[in-house]
């Protein structure tokens, strides 16, 4: 039986990678597949603009910490003091019906992740500059400059981590990065196994005896 593929998509703040996978989901051509985003479960503050399940799944820090306990979660990582977690079986049950899911985290959830489901993929995107980094999280406008300073010394821990993933993509120029990132789930949907799956009865017709 086919399943979907997970995605894993990790990459320091900043870096443009919500805006990457917004923009492989809302492609035309993208539709031709089902793939979906994960929404994570998360006790930080909703930003304006942000929807209650659309963006995240915003909870108090009580109601996390009891998913926690009854082992809820696929990955779940404490970052600037709040938590971030991916549902275990939100997750499997979208791949069981054959759709591929992207999940948006940082290492430590890849981490997690990679010795849960065997199915997955991770690609790691990284910023063409530290100077570049700092400027489109000055643009973003919703951090003081304490936090920024914060981020840049995080990002560099989590920059040090893109070796343990299995695509790597420099966000330079958003259409190039976009481009790189098609390519990558495009190829996937090629995999020997995953069209021998989808097209069987083609091939047993191609090879059975004239």
């Amino acid at each position: 039986m086919s399943h979907g593929i997970l995605y894993i998509v990790s990459a320091p703040s900043g870096t443009g990678k919500s805006s990457l996978i917004q923009a492989l989901l809302q492609q035309t051509e993208q539709k031709m597949y089902s793939t979906q985003l994960s929404i994570s479960y998360t006790t930080r503050d909703i930003r304006p603009g942000e929807i209650h399940g659309k963006h995240y799944y915003f909870v108090r820090k009580e109601e996390f910490k009891k998913m926690i306990a009854n082992n809820d979660f696929l990955e779940y990582a404490k970052v600037f003091k709040n938590y971030y977690g991916t549902s275990f079986s939100k997750v499997k049950q979208i791949i069981s019906r054959k759709c591929d899911v992207l999940l948006d985290i940082d290492w430590q959830g890849a981490k997690q992740i990679r010795n849960k489901i065997y199915n997955n993929k991770s690609i790691f995107i990284l910023p063409p500059s530290k100077i570049e980094l700092k400027r489109r999280l000055l643009l973003r406008g919703q951090d003081n400059k304490e936090v920024i300073t914060l981020r840049m010394k995080k990002a560099i821990e989590e920059m040090s981590h893109y070796k343990e993933y299995d695509y790597l993509i420099i966000n330079d120029n958003f259409n190039t990065a976009l481009s790189e990132l098609k390519s990558i789930i495009y190829a996937e949907r090629l995999n020997i196994l995953r069209q021998t799956i989808r097209y069987s009865n083609l091939i047993n017709n191609l090879l059975a005896i004239y």
